[in-house]
C-alpha cells in the first residue's frame, strides 16, 4: 500500500509545521481564555519547581530490580515539565519562560541515552545493558518520541531560541542527528519491519515521530527522501499485521499509540507531498482501524478491555477528531468531539507529546462541532474474534481469538459485561509494568492469567499462551432480538487439562438479561472463576451485586469467594481497592448463568 507510492515522491519533499509558530500571534491569540489561563499556571508552577537530577543508578535500577516506574518517573516528568514551560510561552508570548526552555533542553541534549532502560538492547527481546552505549544509539519509543519533541520546539520557537544562541537549535540538530537520523537511515531494528515478523504499536508510533522529526527540521532533501522510503516501508509492515476489520489486537489502550499514529505518520506525509497519500486515507481498512476506538467504547470513562488495556480510558482528543474527518467518518469525529467534551483539561497536561498538545489548543474546530454519541453497534471482529453486542441496557463483549496476540493475556472465551454503563463481569487488566511483564516469566503474573479472567480452570489448569491456543467453531449471529456468540475455547488449554469440548454460547436477549451456558466435556473437574468489581452476595442459585444486577446459576455446587487487594497504581486508576473473584465448580457436564 505504502510502499507503491515510494517511486512517485515528488524531487522536493515540503516541510511540515507541527502546529503554529510563536510569530502566528493570531492563531495563540485565540486560544480560549480558560485555557489560556490553566497553560500558564501549569507553567508558572514548572519555573517555580526543580529539574529532576537523573544519575547512573536511577538508570542501572530496571536492571538491578526490574523496577521501571522510579527512573521512568523522573525521565517523564522532565519533558512534561519543558512541555508546559513551551506552551506557556507559545500562548503568553513574554519571554520569561524561555530561560526554563533551554534548561530543559540543555538538560535532556546532556542525557546519554533517550532510550528507556527497559528498551536498551539491541534486538527483539534482547538482554537489556545497563546503561547505555553513547557510540551506538538505540532507537527506541521514547528515543524518537525525545526527538519529536526537540524538533517541535524548533520548528515553534526557533527564531526565539536563536535570540538567546544560535547554539541551542544547533545542538538540537546535532543530537536528533546522531541519536535518531544516523542510526534510523544506518540500522535495521526489529521495529522496521523485516519478512514475516510481526509488527506492533511501535512501528506505527516511531515511525510518526521520526518523519515529524525529519519534516520539522530543516533537514536537507536527501535525507527527508531516505527517510520516507525506509518508513513506507515500516509502514506497510506495520499493517500486514492487521486484518482488514482494523481491529487492534493490542487492545483500545494501544490504538492510540497504533492505528492513531499511522493518521499522524500519514499527515506528516501528506504534508510532504501534497495530495499523494489521499488514496490511503481513503482505504477502507484505515477507516476501519481508525472507527475501533468508538466502537470500543461502552459509556463514559469505560470501554471493552482486553491484553494489557485498561478498562478506563482517557477521554478523546483532537486526534481521534482529525483521524475521522481525515478518513470521512463523522461518526468518529462526532464520538470525538463528544468524548473530549468530558475531559477536565482538553490541554492533555500528563501528555508529553507536544505535538499531539498544540493540535489540542490549536483545532478550534473540535470545540465548534455539534456532537453527537456513537450510535450502539453490534460488530464482530474476525481478525481477533472479538464480538460486540449492546442493547441500551447491557454492553457485552467476549473475546474469542488466539493467546498469541500482541500484549496477550490468556483470555480465549472471557466475557466482559456492562449494565447501564457500570462494569458487572470485568477484564481486570495489567498491574504497572515491570521487567517481569515482558519476560518468560510474563504468566507468573495473576492479571495475565486466564484464572482471573471470565474463565474455566480444570484442576488447576489454566489456558496457555502462544498461537496454537485458541478458539475454534465460533459461530456468530446477530438479530433484532438477540445476539449470540458459540465457540469451543478447549483448544486455549494445553493437554494436561484433559478437557476435550468446552462450548461456550453467551447470548444478549434484548432488553431482558444475558445468559452463558457452558458446555463441557472433560476428565477433570472444572471451576469458573467470575471477575467483579463490585461485592457479591451468594446464595445456592444466585449470586446478587448489590444494585446492580444478579446471576441465577443452574448447575453449579458451592461458591467460593476470594477478595483480592488492588494496591496497585496502574489497576487503582480503573477498579476500587477490592476486587472479587467468585469460584463457581461445575457440578455436571452443562452450566448456565443468567444476567439480569
Amino acid at each position: 500500500m505504502f510502499s507503491e507510492i515510494s517511486g512517485e515522491l515528488p524531487d522536493v519533499l515540503s516541510d511540515f509545521m507541527p502546529g503554529s509558530a510563536y510569530s502566528d500571534r493570531e492563531r495563540w491569540n485565540a486560544v480560549p481564555h480558560a485555557v489560556r489561563d490553566v497553560v500558564v499556571r501549569d507553567a508558572e508552577a514548572t519555573i517555580a519547581g526543580a529539574w529532576p537530577l537523573i544519575t547512573a543508578s536511577d538508570y542501572r535500577d530496571y536492571t538491578e530490580t526490574g523496577n521501571r516506574s522510579r527512573f521512568e518517573a523522573l525521565y517523564f516528568t522532565r519533558r512534561r515539565m519543558l512541555n508546559d514551560l513551551v506552551l506557556g510561552e507559545l500562548v503568553e508570548a513574554g519571554g520569561r519562560f524561555l530561560p526554563g526552555i533551554v534548561d530543559g533542553i540543555v538538560l535532556i541534549a546532556e542525557e546519554s541515552g533517550w532510550q528507556l532502560p527497559a528498551h536498551n538492547a539491541y534486538g527483539r527481546g534482547g538482554p537489556r545493558l545497563p546503561l547505555p552505549d553513547t557510540s551506538q544509539p538505540v532507537v527506541d519509543l521514547f528515543a524518537a518520541e525525545t526527538a519529536a519533541l526537540l524538533a517541535t520546539i524548533v520548528a515553534l520557537l526557533g527564531d526565539e531560541l536563536d535570540g538567546i544562541s544560535p547554539e541551542i537549535t544547533a545542538r538540537v540538530k546535532r543530537e536528533i542527528e546522531a541519536r535518531i537520523l544516523t542510526p534510523y537511515l544506518g540500522r535495521h531494528f526489529w521495529w522496521m519491519g523485516s519478512g514475516d515478523e510481526r509488527m506492533n504499536n511501535w512501528t506505527a508510533w516511531i515511525s510518526q515521530n521520526v518523519l515529524l522529526t525529519a519534516f520539522s527540521l530543516k533537514t536537507d532533501q536527501s535525507t527527508r527522501r531516505a527517510v520516507v522510503e525506509k518508513a513506507l516501508d515500516s509502514l506497510d509492515a506495520f499493517l500486514k499485521d492487521y486484518a482488514e476489520d482494523g481491529a487492534c489486537e493490542e487492545g483500545v489502550l494501544y490504538y492510540r499509540h497504533a492505528a492513531l499514529c499511522l493518521h499522524g505518520a500519514l499527515t506528516v506525509l501528506n504534508s510532504a507531498a501534497p495530495g499523494l497519500f489521499d488514496k490511503i486515507w481513503l482505504q477502507p481498512k484505515v477507516r476501519n482501524m481508525a472507527e475501533y476506538i468508538a466502537n470500543m467504547h461502552v459509556a463514559g470513562c469505560y470501554y471493552f478491555n482486553f491484553a494489557d488495556s485498561s478498562a478506563v480510558v482517557e477521554p478523546c482528543s483532537a486526534r481521534e477528531y482529525l483521524f475521522g474527518k481525515a478518513v470521512g467518518s463523522e461518526m468518529l469525529a462526532d464520538f470525538a468531539a463528544a468524548d473530549r467534551a468530558t475531559a477536565d483539561n482538553p490541554h492533555l497536561p500528563g501528555e508529553w507529546n507536544l505535538w499531539y498538545r498544540v493540535q489540542e489548543l490549536l483545532v478550534g474546530t473540535l470545540t465548534a462541532a455539534e456532537p453527537h454519541p456513537a450510535p450502539l453497534r453490534d460488530i464482530f471482529y474476525p481478525g481477533i474474534g472479538l464480538f460486540l453486542a449492546r442493547d441500551g441496557q447491557f454492553s457485552l463483549a467476549v473475546k474469542g481469538g488466539n493467546n498469541g496476540e500482541g500484549h496477550n493475556h490468556n483470555d480465549v472465551g472471557s466475557v466482559t459485561l456492562y449494565k447501564n454503563g457500570r462494569p458487572l463481569l470485568i477484564d481486570v487488566g495489567v498491574e504497572t509494568y515491570t521487567a517481569k511483564t515482558f519476560s518468560p516469566r510474563r504468566y507468573e503474573i495473576w492479571t495475565m492469567q486466564s484464572a482471573y479472567h471470565n474463565l474455566p480452570t480444570f484442576s488447576g489448569v489454566m489456558q496457555s499462551a502462544g498461537e496454537a491456543f485458541g478458539a475454534r467453531d465460533v459461530e456468530v449471529e446477530f438479530g433484532a432480538e438477540s445476539a449470540r456468540i458459540s465457540l469451543d475455547i478447549s483448544g486455549a488449554y494445553p493437554p494436561e487439562a484433559e478437557v476435550h469440548r468446552y462450548r461456550r454460547t453467551v447470548t444478549l436477549l434484548r432488553g431482558r438479561h444475558v445468559e452463558i451456558v457452558d458446555a463441557h466435556d472433560g476428565d477433570k473437574p472444572a471451576v469458573l472463576s467470575l471477575m467483579t468489581c463490585v461485592a457479591p452476595t451468594v446464595t445456592s442459585e444466585k449470586i446478587d451485586l448489590a444494585d446492580l444486577g444478579s446471576i441465577v446459576i443452574d448447575g453449579a455446587g458451592p461458591i467460593e469467594i476470594d477478595e483480592i487487594e488492588v494496591d496497585d497504581t496502574r489497576l487503582r486508576s480503573a477498579w476500587p481497592e477490592k476486587l472479587f473473584r467468585l469460584r463457581v465448580p461445575l457440578v455436571g457436564k452443562r452450566l448456565t448463568l443468567r444476567i439480569v
